[in-house]
Protein backbone atom coordinates (compact mmCIF):
# COMPACT_ATOMS: atom_id res chain seq x y z
CA UNK A 1 0.00 0.00 0.00
CA UNK A 2 1.42 3.38 -0.99
CA UNK A 3 1.70 5.86 1.86
CA UNK A 4 0.16 9.30 1.59
CA UNK A 5 3.56 11.01 2.00
CA UNK A 6 4.99 8.99 -0.91
CA UNK A 7 2.18 10.07 -3.25
CA UNK A 8 1.82 13.88 -3.42
CA UNK A 9 -1.09 13.75 -5.89
CA UNK A 10 -4.63 14.66 -4.87
CA UNK A 11 -7.84 12.79 -5.57
CA UNK A 12 -10.43 14.33 -7.96
CA UNK A 13 -12.63 15.12 -4.94
CA UNK A 14 -9.79 16.99 -3.24
CA UNK A 15 -8.96 18.93 -6.39
CA UNK A 16 -12.61 19.89 -6.87
CA UNK A 17 -12.83 21.14 -3.27
CA UNK A 18 -9.60 23.09 -3.76
CA UNK A 19 -11.06 24.81 -6.83
CA UNK A 20 -14.18 25.73 -4.87
CA UNK A 21 -12.02 27.05 -2.02
CA UNK A 22 -9.99 29.18 -4.42
CA UNK A 23 -13.17 30.66 -5.85
CA UNK A 24 -14.44 31.56 -2.40
CA UNK A 25 -11.07 32.92 -1.26
CA UNK A 26 -10.75 35.08 -4.38
CA UNK A 27 -14.09 36.72 -3.54
CA UNK A 28 -13.10 37.29 0.08
CA UNK A 29 -12.91 41.08 -0.19
CA UNK A 30 -16.32 41.39 -1.86
CA UNK A 31 -17.91 42.24 1.49
CA UNK A 32 -16.20 45.63 1.37
CA UNK A 33 -16.44 46.03 -2.40
CA UNK A 34 -18.85 48.18 -4.35
CA UNK A 35 -20.20 45.24 -6.38
CA UNK A 36 -21.71 41.89 -5.50
CA UNK A 37 -20.03 38.65 -6.68
CA UNK A 38 -22.68 38.32 -9.43
CA UNK A 39 -22.04 41.88 -10.60
CA UNK A 40 -18.29 41.26 -10.73
CA UNK A 41 -18.94 38.13 -12.79
CA UNK A 42 -21.12 40.13 -15.17
CA UNK A 43 -18.55 42.89 -15.53
CA UNK A 44 -15.79 40.38 -16.30
CA UNK A 45 -17.99 38.51 -18.76
CA UNK A 46 -18.93 41.55 -20.83
CA UNK A 47 -15.29 42.69 -20.80
CA UNK A 48 -14.12 39.35 -22.25
CA UNK A 49 -17.04 38.21 -24.43
CA UNK A 50 -17.02 38.66 -28.19
CA UNK A 51 -19.61 40.79 -29.99
CA UNK A 52 -22.12 37.98 -30.54
CA UNK A 53 -21.95 36.87 -26.89
CA UNK A 54 -22.50 40.21 -25.12
CA UNK A 55 -26.17 39.46 -24.47
CA UNK A 56 -28.19 38.71 -21.31
CA UNK A 57 -28.97 35.18 -22.51
CA UNK A 58 -25.29 34.40 -23.14
CA UNK A 59 -24.39 35.80 -19.73
CA UNK A 60 -27.12 33.65 -18.14
CA UNK A 61 -25.59 30.53 -19.71
CA UNK A 62 -22.08 31.52 -18.68
CA UNK A 63 -23.13 32.33 -15.11
CA UNK A 64 -25.27 29.14 -14.89
CA UNK A 65 -28.32 31.09 -13.77
CA UNK A 66 -31.80 31.94 -15.06
CA UNK A 67 -32.42 34.54 -17.73
CA UNK A 68 -34.39 36.64 -15.21
CA UNK A 69 -31.60 36.63 -12.63
CA UNK A 70 -29.01 37.45 -15.28
CA UNK A 71 -31.15 40.32 -16.58
CA UNK A 72 -31.38 41.79 -13.07
CA UNK A 73 -27.59 41.68 -12.74
CA UNK A 74 -27.14 43.33 -16.13
CA UNK A 75 -29.74 45.99 -15.25
CA UNK A 76 -27.94 46.80 -12.00
CA UNK A 77 -24.63 47.23 -13.84
CA UNK A 78 -26.35 49.47 -16.36
CA UNK A 79 -27.85 51.59 -13.57
CA UNK A 80 -24.40 52.00 -12.01
CA UNK A 81 -23.08 53.31 -15.33
CA UNK A 82 -20.79 50.32 -15.85
CA UNK A 83 -22.55 48.93 -18.94
CA UNK A 84 -24.24 50.55 -21.89
CA UNK A 85 -26.71 48.87 -24.29
CA UNK A 86 -27.09 49.09 -28.04
CA UNK A 87 -29.18 47.34 -30.68
CA UNK A 88 -27.54 44.50 -32.57
CA UNK A 89 -26.60 45.37 -36.16
CA UNK A 90 -27.64 41.86 -37.29
CA UNK A 91 -30.91 41.64 -35.34
CA UNK A 92 -32.51 44.91 -34.28
CA UNK A 93 -34.76 43.05 -31.82
CA UNK A 94 -31.82 42.02 -29.65
CA UNK A 95 -29.48 44.14 -27.55
CA UNK A 96 -25.79 43.93 -26.77
CA UNK A 97 -23.82 45.44 -23.92
CA UNK A 98 -20.45 47.14 -23.74
CA UNK A 99 -18.39 48.29 -20.79
CA UNK A 100 -18.31 52.04 -20.25
CA UNK A 101 -15.10 53.83 -19.33
CA UNK A 102 -16.32 53.71 -15.71
CA UNK A 103 -16.78 49.94 -16.06
CA UNK A 104 -13.23 49.49 -17.37
CA UNK A 105 -11.92 51.56 -14.48
CA UNK A 106 -13.90 49.47 -12.00
CA UNK A 107 -12.25 46.28 -13.29
CA UNK A 108 -8.92 47.53 -11.97
CA UNK A 109 -10.29 46.81 -8.49
CA UNK A 110 -11.47 43.31 -9.44
CA UNK A 111 -11.20 40.99 -6.40
CA UNK A 112 -9.80 38.28 -8.71
CA UNK A 113 -6.65 40.31 -9.32
CA UNK A 114 -4.90 38.69 -6.34
CA UNK A 115 -5.67 35.20 -7.66
CA UNK A 116 -4.42 36.28 -11.09
CA UNK A 117 -1.18 37.52 -9.55
CA UNK A 118 -0.74 34.22 -7.68
CA UNK A 119 -1.20 32.28 -10.94
CA UNK A 120 1.22 34.62 -12.69
CA UNK A 121 3.92 33.68 -10.16
CA UNK A 122 3.65 29.97 -10.96
CA UNK A 123 6.53 28.44 -12.96
CA UNK A 124 5.82 28.50 -16.71
CA UNK A 125 5.35 24.72 -16.87
CA UNK A 126 2.76 24.67 -14.06
CA UNK A 127 0.90 27.65 -15.51
CA UNK A 128 0.80 25.97 -18.95
CA UNK A 129 -0.56 22.75 -17.43
CA UNK A 130 -3.26 24.70 -15.55
CA UNK A 131 -4.14 26.65 -18.69
CA UNK A 132 -4.57 23.42 -20.66
CA UNK A 133 -6.49 21.52 -17.97
CA UNK A 134 -9.12 24.04 -16.83
CA UNK A 135 -10.84 24.59 -20.24
CA UNK A 136 -11.06 20.81 -20.69
CA UNK A 137 -12.62 20.41 -17.24
CA UNK A 138 -15.07 23.26 -17.86
CA UNK A 139 -16.16 21.78 -21.21
CA UNK A 140 -16.61 18.30 -19.75
CA UNK A 141 -18.64 19.67 -16.83
CA UNK A 142 -20.89 21.62 -19.20
CA UNK A 143 -21.44 18.49 -21.29
CA UNK A 144 -22.39 16.39 -18.25
CA UNK A 145 -24.92 19.02 -17.19
CA UNK A 146 -26.29 19.69 -20.66
CA UNK A 147 -25.17 23.32 -20.47
CA UNK A 148 -23.42 25.58 -22.94
CA UNK A 149 -19.63 25.57 -22.85
CA UNK A 150 -17.69 28.78 -23.22
CA UNK A 151 -14.19 29.12 -24.56
CA UNK A 152 -11.91 31.00 -26.93
CA UNK A 153 -11.06 30.46 -30.58
CA UNK A 154 -7.79 28.61 -30.08
CA UNK A 155 -9.62 25.65 -28.52
CA UNK A 156 -12.66 25.73 -30.85
CA UNK A 157 -13.29 23.45 -33.83
CA UNK A 158 -14.95 26.29 -35.78
CA UNK A 159 -11.69 28.28 -35.82
CA UNK A 160 -9.04 28.39 -38.52
CA UNK A 161 -5.95 30.49 -37.92
CA UNK A 162 -4.81 32.90 -40.62
CA UNK A 163 -2.08 35.49 -40.97
CA UNK A 164 -3.13 38.57 -39.06
CA UNK A 165 -6.21 36.95 -37.51
CA UNK A 166 -8.46 33.98 -38.17
CA UNK A 167 -11.76 32.71 -39.52
CA UNK A 168 -14.85 31.41 -37.67
CA UNK A 169 -16.84 28.83 -39.66
CA UNK A 170 -19.75 29.06 -37.21
CA UNK A 171 -20.58 32.68 -38.05
CA UNK A 172 -18.71 32.72 -41.40
CA UNK A 173 -16.68 35.77 -40.43
CA UNK A 174 -13.08 36.94 -40.36
CA UNK A 175 -11.67 37.55 -36.88
CA UNK A 176 -9.15 40.11 -35.70
CA UNK A 177 -6.34 39.06 -33.33
CA UNK A 178 -8.15 40.76 -30.44
CA UNK A 179 -11.36 38.78 -31.10
CA UNK A 180 -9.55 35.44 -31.07
CA UNK A 181 -8.95 35.67 -27.33
CA UNK A 182 -12.52 36.62 -26.41
CA UNK A 183 -15.14 34.35 -24.83
CA UNK A 184 -17.71 32.94 -27.25
CA UNK A 185 -21.18 31.48 -26.67
CA UNK A 186 -20.86 29.50 -29.93
CA UNK A 187 -17.76 27.70 -28.66
CA UNK A 188 -17.40 24.01 -29.59
CA UNK A 189 -14.41 22.23 -28.09
CA UNK A 190 -11.88 20.88 -30.57
CA UNK A 191 -11.39 17.30 -29.43
CA UNK A 192 -8.99 16.37 -32.25
CA UNK A 193 -6.00 17.57 -30.28
CA UNK A 194 -5.00 18.50 -26.79
CA UNK A 195 -2.25 20.79 -25.59
CA UNK A 196 0.59 18.95 -23.85
CA UNK A 197 2.30 21.26 -21.38
CA UNK A 198 5.53 19.27 -21.94
CA UNK A 199 5.61 20.76 -25.45
CA UNK A 200 5.64 24.32 -24.11
CA UNK A 201 8.86 23.84 -22.18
Amino acid sequence: MTSRSADPSHTPDEIAEMLVHLGRAARGEDAAARLTPAQWTGLRFFARANRASRTPSAFASFHATTRGTASQTVKSLEQKGLLTRSRSDEDRRSVRFELTSHGRTMLRADPLRHLAHAIERLPDRQRAALSAALPAVATDLATMRGASAFGTCGDCRHFAGRDGGGYCACVAAELTPAEIGQLCANFAADTTHTTDPEETT
